[in-house]
């Protein structure tokens, strides 16, 4: 769900009631207009003697931002002489790129408007107010039963009926519950995810209780209590357990030691709150056919890219992992590979670590380019977002192995408005590979001979000694890792055989030679980026 589909109709009742009020005296409704952060003056499309409201998109916390109304006089004014609206520097204005919609009085009206007075406590108002609230009453009723229909806006019997598609019902008071506590593992780092639903039981599962929402063991910390409810199959009594009981966990998760309830677990208050229903069907919805091998595989399959080589604890021929932890490289295009990532994270099991990595070489680039002055700070910001999209076009056509040239990179920037073309120039390129290991080496193979290099070949004790080391510990050494490795030589001069120097960087006449199969990922945020004005 997103701000354009948590309501199927988004009409507040005062804006319902403004825009009738406008059209009814003949003014203009919701005149679209685009904005952009590079300019704070808007003409309107007729000749107009006053703005009545203006309602737009603003930024918020949400990815799609919030429905706002705007404010005369604080967020903008209204210029007579240029028939415009005018934003003021300090007030709140519209997200870049989106609409925002006017409702305005036209100097002249033609033909006059019968209803003049919309003044409060006239007729005309008075009736368009009771108008409107009907109006909006209605959207609301038609949201309320949209929403009904999915799991992150339904509540109450709206949804038990979206949650029995999965077979599963809210929990009631006679569901006993009570907190577990999970114990780091001596020696183990990093931060440890306790999904919603994780299963833990008495010693012989004589009861079987999940844990009712996601809790995060931080690093450096020991333990962590975490709430279990019991499961379905033991309603009623049966859940009550005594302190101490409840010590198996199901599934292993990488860095917890063992479980251990401290109180006694009891019957519920009250039901199972909307919110905790909403959490559990998540995760049952998730849970199916997930936790597996070939669940990575089937989501890499989907997300259109290959594995290349696949290291888990029981993989044949020498391929495997540490207990607990699974490597993936596979072969895809720079612009999926996030997407890639985050669905395989949703798909692995909890508490198994994923180290996914591609053959990629990322680039950073520093420039310098004059451009139009007298622009607001947000549109210099602007420009340079608009200058790292033009670059990322031009890499995003390059297939894996293939150069990039700088001359090309510097023609992607000249396409950006306000930029002088004849002022531009790269400051600096740096380039770093991803740690793919030895992806065509067998690593069993590799670390065995590696191993023998000090070692007397004719004495067979030292030798079975090396062997057995390797076997124990040394299998996954060259197995790939989410490391970068820096290496600026691959930005070369033109022709190919020696490093670029500052004033082929400036230039553009430099490349970028990446090795076989590899793939150039652009990497700039506009800090990379100075802007000076003319």
């Amino acid at each position: 769900m997103n701000a354009e589909t948590t309501n199927l109709i988004e009409r507040p009742y005062q804006e319902i009631v403004d825009d009738v009020l406008t059209a009814i005296v003949g003014g203009v409704v919701n005149e679209p207009i685009i904005f952009d952060v590079k300019f704070t003056v808007y003409e309107l499309a007729k000749r107009a003697r006053a703005v009545r409201g203006i309602t737009g998109v603003i930024d918020d916390d949400s990815p799609d931002g919030v429905r706002h109304t705007f404010q005369t006089e604080i967020d903008f004014h209204f210029d007579s002489v240029k028939s415009a609206v005018v934003w003021n520097d300090d007030g709140r204005k519209p997200r870049d790129n989106t609409r925002f919609y006017v409702d305005y009085f036209p100097t002249n009206i033609q033909p006059p408007a019968p209803l003049s007075d919309i003044n409060i406590g006239s007729v005309t108002r008075t009736l368009s107010e009771a108008i409107g609230r009907e109006i909006a009453t209605l959207y609301q009723q038609v949201n309320l039963a949209y929403k009904s229909g999915f799991i992150d806006l339904a509540e109450g019997k709206s949804l038990d009926f979206v949650v029995a598609i999965l077979g599963i019902t809210r929990k009631t008071k006679e569901f006993a519950n009570g907190p577990v506590t999970f114990f780091r593992k001596p020696g183990s780092d990093g931060n440890i995810t306790i999904a919603q639903g994780t299963q833990v039981a008495t010693a012989k599962n004589e009861v079987v209780f999940e844990t009712t929402d996601v809790r995060t063991l931080q690093r450096g910390q020991a333990r962590i209590d975490v709430t279990v409810r019991a499961g379905e199959k033991f309603k009623g009594d049966v859940g009550k357990v005594d302190a101490g009981k409840i010590t198996s966990l199901f599934q292993i998760i990488e860095g917890i030691e063992r479980v251990n309830n401290f109180e006694p677990t009891f019957l519920a208050a009250e039901d199972e709150s909307d919110i905790e229903l909403r959490l559990r069907a998540k995760a049952a919805l998730q849970s199916l056919s997930k936790g597996t091998i070939a669940a990575l595989l089937r989501t890499v399959a989907e997300n259109r890219a290959k594995v290349i080589q696949l290291f888990d604890p029981n993989s044949p021929g020498g391929k495997e992992s540490q207990p607990g932890k699974v490597l993936m490289l596979v072969e895809t295009e720079a612009p999926r590979f996030p997407s890639l990532k985050a669905a395989l994270n949703d798909v692995r099991a909890a508490g198994v670590q994923l180290t996914v990595t591609a053959k990629f070489v990322f680039v950073t680039i520093r420039i310098v380019c004059r451009i139009t002055p007298g622009l607001t700070g947000e549109g210099k910001t602007k420009i340079s977002t608009e200058i790292i999209a033009e670059l990322q076009k031009y890499f995003e056509t390059l297939g894996a192995g293939e150069v990039a040239e700088g001359s090309k990179m510097l023609e992607a920037i000249k396409k950006v408005a306000d930029v002088d073309k004849k002022e531009i120039s790269i400051a600096d390129v740096k380039t770093s590979k991803s740690d793919i290991g030895q992806a065509d080496a067998d690593p069993l193979v590799e670390a065995l001979v590696a191993s023998v290099g000090d070692v007397n070949p004719n004495d067979v004790a030292a030798l079975r000694t090396s062997f057995k080391k390797v076997i124990d510990e040394e299998a996954t050494a060259l197995a790939p890792s989410e490391r970068r490795e820096p290496d600026r030589s691959l930005v070369k001069s033109l022709d190919k055989t020696a490093r670029a120097n500052p004033g082929d960087l400036a230039t553009g006449k430099f490349v970028i030679l990446p090795p076989a199969e590899f793939s150039l990922v652009l990497e700039m945020e506009t800090t990379d980026i100075i802007l000076r004005e003319s």
